[in-house]
């Protein structure tokens, strides 16, 4: 099993710290350690490999395991919820919440096992994702649209969001005013930043992309008001009135490019290739100063998968 070189971790105001899982690369998915006062959740795990990291932050901040009162997943894909399993075998007083459609993927995980095996590969699975620990059915909880829990004094509360995928959920914090948005607000790097904001574009990855959907619960989490958006690609971003139009356009642009190619016969090559064109040029146009080869370095794993889950879609739709 993979390990991350070094813990890294970046605190926020309210209690909130944005946790570096090691997932593929440095500052591309995180983990949250959100902190109450006599007890703290964990928001996304990572992969297994993340979980002693998570471990001995929680230690370093003054916390015992067995004050984490919650983990939750937004949903059940492995970079966000792989290591579920293994943290929850360390967290003795510890609640699973996870969206209903979910759950029973995480009671028993085999058949995500064999969809990541068959599709990436078990060498790929091995060293990435290894091991995936089921979860006990009487530890976990469904969380349905408007559920709220209890941290303490602060309290969260649950929407139903699907979209990116049908096992998605958003979770609002009442107490700093901002969504933990796992994919559903997209993805902003930090390499990407730049004088003119944030950067920010749509994680279109297999096998349930719906884009009409995904508009609508985007639009859900700006009819909060927030002031900050927690993803998990990467860390905590503001301004959200004015990132969720530039995501939803950005939406618009990838399917257009689908659907412009639908009927090519080189269409999973010509998709790919005008996204990395559409990508390069709004980070271009956007102020971002690196080289092509940083800026393929950042982008090709999401300029693979979206351009995969764009297939996807298209096939389905095809099929209805």
């Amino acid at each position: 099993m993979s390990q991350p070189s070094l813990l890294s971790a970046t605190e926020y105001a309210g209690g909130v710290v944005c946790i570096d899982t090691g997932y593929v690369r440095e500052r591309l998915a995180g983990c949250y350690l959100l902190e109450a006062e006599d007890c703290v959740a964990f928001i996304e795990t990572g992969t297994s490999a993340t979980v002693p990291h998570m471990l001995s932050l929680l230690e370093a901040r003054g916390w015992t395991r067995e004050q984490v009162r919650y983990v939750i997943v937004t949903h059940v894909h492995l970079d966000h919820a792989g290591g579920a399993g293994l943290l929850m075998q360390q967290l003795p007083e510890a609640e699973f919440l996870v969206h209903p459609r979910g759950a029973r993927h995480m009671i028993d995980p085999s058949r995500l096992e064999a969809s990541v095996r068959a599709v990436y590969s078990d060498d790929y699975f091995e060293d990435t994702f290894a091991p995936l620990v089921p979860i006990a059915a009487e530890r976990t909880r469904e969380m349905r649209e408007g559920d709220t829990i209890k941290l303490g004094t602060r309290k969260l509360r649950f929407i139903d969001t699907p979209g990116h995928a049908r096992h998605h959920f958003c979770v609002w914090d009442e107490q700093t005013r901002g969504w933990f948005t796992g994919d559903t607000f997209g993805i902003s790097y930090r390499e990407l930043d730049t004088e003119n904001g944030f950067f920010i574009f749509p994680t279109t990855t297999p096998i349930e992309l719906d884009p009409p959907r995904l508009h609508e619960s985007v639009g859900r989490l700006l009819e909060a008001d927030p002031e900050w958006m927690y993803l998990t690609h990467f860390g905590r971003v503001g301004n959200p009135w004015l990132l969720g139009p530039q995501l939803l356009a950005a939406l618009d642009a990838m399917v257009d490019i689908a659907e412009r190619n639908e009927h090519d016969d080189q269409r999973g090559k010509r998709i790919r290739s005008e996204l990395k064109d559409w990508l390069f040029d709004a980070a271009r146009g956007h102020g971002v100063g690196l080289s092509d080869a940083r800026l393929h370095e950042l982008l090709a794993n999401d300029i693979e998968l979206n351009a995969q889950g764009l297939e996807v879609w298209l096939q389905r739709r095809a099929r209805t």
